[in-house]
């Protein structure tokens, strides 16, 4: 048989057995705050139940209660036996009693007659117009929103998406804009170049560069800058060429 024991400390109550409480006289340690108590003098006990019998001081008037129970009827008149008796109720010889409107929609379980205790706002609902006009509203919104995406993006849409260049173009005709290759430096790359002396003109350098670029789309030339060191890596000359006087 297991009792129940109550730490001393944290109040936790624990399950305990005749062979815990013999071993170390009764001695035992909490698992949740790790006190260490008696067992035994700590011994838990359920706290008795109250039990309160139900008085009835009239039984006439249970009688009248149940005999009043008829949610169709308002103001009827019910009676009951002078002495009640459990072979004998018969309605001929009851003495008269009434019952209230309230007490009987409360014995029907109908509570219609109590005020609503969450009563709907009473807000102004929008008119069709008004409804309309919000949602044309979100519509022209929504427009400046997709135009502004389509300007700000256009040069990426047109690359990626070749098909939308001529659209692309067309709105940029209203808005006096223009749809430039993209440049993207970091697809691009040098693969070799090689300067040699014109042997025509001793005075002519010759520049010859190969570029690659990476990009699954067509890019913009760069700007090629060409600088001449002399045996100390220090600059002597430097020059930009855009793409109009090396293509």
């Amino acid at each position: 048989m297991t009792d129940i024991t109550q730490c001393p400390q944290c109040g936790t109550h624990f399950k305990i057995t005749p062979e815990q409480t013999k071993s170390h006289k009764g001695m035992v340690r909490c698992g949740h705050c790790k006190t260490v108590f008696n067992a035994v003098e700590h011994r838990y006990t359920e706290p008795a139940q109250l039990d309160l019998p139900l008085v009835l001081d009239n039984i006439e008037d249970v009688t009248a209660l149940h005999s009043a129970y008829n949610p169709y009827s308002t103001n009827e008149q019910f009676s009951t036996n002078d002495q009640f008796s459990a072979h004998d109720q018969s309605p001929a010889s009851q003495s008269t009693s009434s019952i209230s409107p309230e007490a009987a929609a409360r014995l029907a379980n109908d509570f219609s007659h109590l005020p609503d205790v969450y009563p709907k706002p009473a807000g102004k609902s929008s008119s069709p117009r008004q409804t309309l006009l919000l949602k044309l509203g979100i519509v022209l919104l929504g427009l400046v929103l997709l135009l502004q995406i389509l300007y700000l993006l256009r040069v990426e849409i047109a690359a990626r998406l070749p098909g939308t260049k001529q659209g692309l173009t067309r709105i940029c005709a209203v808005l006096n804009c223009t749809i430039p290759l993209p440049q993207k430096i970091d697809l691009l790359s040098i693969e070799s170049s090689e300067m040699e002396t014109d042997p025509a003109q001793a005075n002519i350098i010759t520049l010859h560069a190969l570029l690659r670029s990476r990009a699954p789309f067509a890019l913009a030339y760069p700007n090629i800058e060409l600088t001449l060191t002399d045996t100390q890596e220090t600059p002597l000359a430097r020059r930009t060429f855009v793409p109009a006087e090396y293509i």
